[in-house]
Parts: structure tokens; C-alpha cells; sequence
């Protein structure tokens, strides 16, 4: 006998969950259905506890075995397969475990009668996008197209995604090599000169014995210093989680020199995209709004477009409405007063995330190129420093000794 969570609405249209236990999945069902009540949903405790943890803790999907989920659920679509039979065809058929459960409980949903975009929307893994897509297509009787649109926008999204995270690979790998090589440096190498110089009573320069004394130092306190390292790591992350703290890194991030501009580039290309998508889709401006917000993962940008969303519903224009925010670059709210006074802003705002996207990668190349060979300079530099250092001495004991 299995533990099975149950969903199911009783006569008078109350909805209530326990949990049964039984030797089947069909026999809970039967069992349920004997005594007038209608079956929502029936899983295996386990799996319900998933999905039950995506709602509060907002589990994270794999969004690109999602995008093959979707390319595969459109497909089925376009076929003239009606909901429940697409999603009853995918449900058992995922790769990806995970997505597996709450495609199941969304289809058990959709059964119970609950609306495609209702139940994508109850797991609360999905993005705010998609869901606001689905409720467009079911509006307007075009599903299969608003899918497509989604679709064309996600790989789009995982694209640039992907791009700028290989970029990033080798400047974080030359830079990981730079620090253990500088760590092996200080409290391998130069401690072992300590000793050969200590040995022979050597009358040492200030800067050998500097050197020496932070690399006996250091040789001391280097597992209590990487354990201290990653505590404080650890600490920094869960603090940057809160609000407060989540809010306060964005915004030096904002402030950076080169990375900060990089990156307000990127988020104002995403809303846009996310923005002219929805648009398109048919999604009225407020609405759309208050869903680009949403997806962005940034609280910065969140609170600037809910800011947004008031002073459109004021009356005011969306450019001007942005434009004071101070995020928004100048260039940007330029183009999208001329998408409003020509009403063409839905594709004018694919124009501004074209536009950005591209110079988020030119500038991304140029701060990297510029970044590797300051890094390998501060390298050489720091070897030859240590190096100079180390055998000056032997150079003053070879002269005394002619």
C-alpha cells in the first residue's frame, strides 16, 4: 500500500487535499469518485511534496529541456490534438525529472477542468512570461502562434545567455590559476627560502625580509584563512539573498565602472524583449508591464517598473514613465518614443533589444580583451617581484665572497 496526496472539490465546490492510502493511483480515483467528489489531482506523496516545494521556494526548471517541452507540446498543437491529450502524450515522455512532476500535476489540473494557463501558473516554477502567454492564447483562440512566439523568444534569451557565459570561462579560469599560483608562491616557496637563508645567517635586504615575514605569516594561517574565506563567502551569499542585501548588491553592481554599464545593457534588452513579446501576443501595456517586471530577476528593476506601471496608469507615456527611473539609457527611451508616436512600439522595442544585445557583446569582448593581458602583466610582474626578491640575496653573498 502507497501514501498518495489527493486534490479533489466536494459537492458543494469546496476544495480540499488529505492524503489516501491505497495500491493504486486508479483505485484512490475510483474510491473518490464512488462518493460524488471531483479528482483534481492524485500523486505519490513524494513527487506532491516536489511540487508542493516549487510554490513556496520557487524551485528553478531547466529551461532548456522546457523550450524542447514546448517545441514538442506546439508541434502536438498545430497536429489538432486537443490539451489534455498533448499534455497526456509529453507528461510521461520528459528527460527531465523534475519538469516531469509538475507537467503531471498541470495536466491533472487541466482534467479537473482548470485552465491551461491557471494550472501552469499554480506549480509556481513557470516563468511569469509563459504563463501570460498561454492566457493570451487561450483569450484569443491562437495558442499554437503565441507558443511559436515564445518559443522564438526563449531560444533568443538562452542564446545571448550562453554567449556571454562563455566569454566569461577563460577570464575566470586565468584568474582562479593567478591566485593559486601567487597562494603556492607565498607559502611554499618563499617559507622554504626562509629556511635556506636562516640556515646560512644571511644578512637579508628589507624587501627579502618583508616578503619572508608575510610568507611564514601566511603559511601559518592558510587552512584557518580558506576556511575563513569560505564562511565568509557563504555568508555574503545567503545575506545578498534578503531583500535588503539582494537590493544593495544590485545596485553596486549598477555602479561599477565598465561591468555596471555591461550590465544594465543586458536587463534593459531583456525587458524589452520580454515586453514587446507580450505585445505582440496581444497583452494590453499595463499587463505587460507588471509581467516583464516580474520575470526580470532583479529587485532594481522590479521596483523602477512597478514605478512605471503607476505613472502609465496616470496617463503618462511609457518613454517618459522610464525615462525617470534613471536606468534607462537615453538611447533606449528615444526609441521607444518613436515606436509610441508611430504605433509601431512592439516592434520598435525588438529593435532596442537587438540593438543592446549586440553592444553587450562588443563591449563584453572589448573589457575582456583588455582584462587577459592585464592580468597575465600583474602576473609577471608579481613573479618577478617575488623572484628579485628571493635571490637578492644570494647575488650579495656571491659578491662577498669574490
Amino acid at each position: 500500500m502507497a501514501e498518495w496526496v489527493l486534490r479533489y472539490a466536494d459537492p458543494r465546490g469546496e476544495v480540499h487535499q488529505q492524503v489516501a492510502v491505497a495500491a493504486s493511483e486508479k483505485e484512490v480515483r475510483e474510491r473518490y469518485t464512488q462518493q460524488g467528489f471531483l479528482i483534481y489531482s492524485v500523486q505519490p506523496k513524494g513527487a506532491a511534496a516536489a511540487s508542493g516545494a516549487g510554490v513556496t521556494g520557487r524551485k528553478k526548471i531547466n529551461m532548456e529541456k522546457f523550450l524542447i517541452f514546448n517545441q514538442q507540446f506546439v508541434t502536438l498543437v498545430k497536429a489538432g490534438l486537443p490539451i489534455l491529450k498533448c499534455l497526456d502524450l509529453l507528461a510521461d515522455r520528459l528527460t527531465d525529472p523534475k519538469l516531469g512532476v509538475y507537467v503531471r500535476v498541470v495536466r491533472d489540473e487541466v482534467r479537473g477542468g482548470a485552465l491551461l494557463s491557471d494550472a501552469f501558473e499554480a506549480q509556481g516554477v513557470f516563468p511569469p512570461i509563459y504563463v501570460t502567454s498561454i492566457l493570451a492564447g487561450e483569450r484569443s483562440g491562437s495558442l499554437a502562434e503565441v507558443l511559436d512566439r515564445y518559443i522564438a523568444y526563449q531560444r533568443m534569451a538562452l542564446a545571448v545567455k550562453k554567449k556571454l557565459l562563455l566569454s566569461l570561462v577563460y577570464p575566470a579560469l586565468l584568474i582562479t590559476l593567478v591566485i593559486c599560483l601567487i597562494v603556492f608562491l607565498i607559502t611554499y616557496v618563499v617559507p622554504s627560502f626562509s629556511e635556506l637563508y636562516h640556515s646560512m645567517s644571511a644578512q637579508l635586504p628589507v624587501v627579502t625580509e618583508i616578503l619572508i615575514a608575510v610568507g611564514t605569516t601566511a603559511r601559518g594561517y592558510v587552512l584557518s584563512g580558506f576556511v575563513g574565506l569560505v564562511l565568509a563567502v557563504i555568508a555574503f551569499r545567503m545575506w545578498s539573498r534578503t531583500g535588503t542585501g539582494r537590493e544593495w548588491v544590485e545596485r553596486m553592481r549598477m555602479r561599477l565602472p565598465v561591468a555596471g554599464e555591461i550590465w544594465t545593457k543586458y536587463e534593459v534588452a531583456q525587458f524589452s524583449r520580454i515586453l514587446s513579446t507580450l505585445m505582440v501576443g496581444g497583452i494590453p501595456l499595463l499587463q505587460a508591464l507588471d509581467t516583464a517586471g516580474s520575470s526580470l530577476g532583479t529587485s532594481v528593476m522590479q521596483k523602477a517598473l512597478s514605478k512605471t506601471g503607476r505613472m502609465v496608469r496616470e496617463g503618462k507615456s511609457l518613454s517618459a514613465s522610464l525615462e525617470t527611473t534613471k536606468i534607462f539609457p537615453g538611447l533606449a527611451i528615444d526609441m521607444m518614443e518613436v515606436g509610441e508616436s508611430t504605433g509601431a512600439l512592439p516592434q520598435m522595442l525588438t529593435s532596442v533589444a537587438e540593438f543592446f544585445e549586440e553592444d553587450v557583446s562588443t563591449q563584453m569582448t572589448a573589457a575582456l580583451s583588455l582584462i587577459e593581458p592585464a592580468i597575465m602583466i600583474f602576473m609577471g610582474m608579481f613573479v618577478t617581484f617575488v623572484l628579485v626578491a628571493l635571490y637578492l640575496p644570494i647575488f650579495s653573498l656571491a659578491d662577498s665572497l669574490r
